[in-house]
């Protein structure tokens, strides 16, 4: 089977806060990523999201360089919604623009 894949995939973990985007309540669930590339994240959790789900994700990129040079870690703040739903995680494809923020005395 051909890997449908846009973007390489690199094994990264990392916490992940997931803020649902939804008109009823706010709801925030906090995750560790399995993996990571330009177009999406897959985060693991047993719990079940419906495909087009769409959330807020706050992702802590802990990073020694950046640490060295800023003094922080970087946060990445980005939209996205799930693809598919598994019962070891759930892939989040990306859309919209990227943030990135340092974090300072983290």
């Amino acid at each position: 089977m051909k890997e449908r894949r846009q973007y390489e995939r690199f094994p990264i973990a990392m916490p992940a806060r997931m803020i649902a985007i939804s008109s009823n309540k706010k709801q925030v669930f906090e995750y560790q990523t399995k993996d990571i590339s330009a177009g999406g994240v897959f985060i693991n959790t047993t719990e079940q999201f419906s495909e087009n789900t769409k959330f807020k994700l706050n992702l802590t990129a802990p990073s020694d360089t950046i640490k060295k040079l800023t003094g922080a870690q970087s946060l990445i703040e980005v939209e996205g919604s799930i693809m598919r739903s598994t019962p070891l995680g759930v892939a989040i494809r990306f859309y919209g623009k990227c943030r990135i923020f340092g974090l300072r005395g983290v």
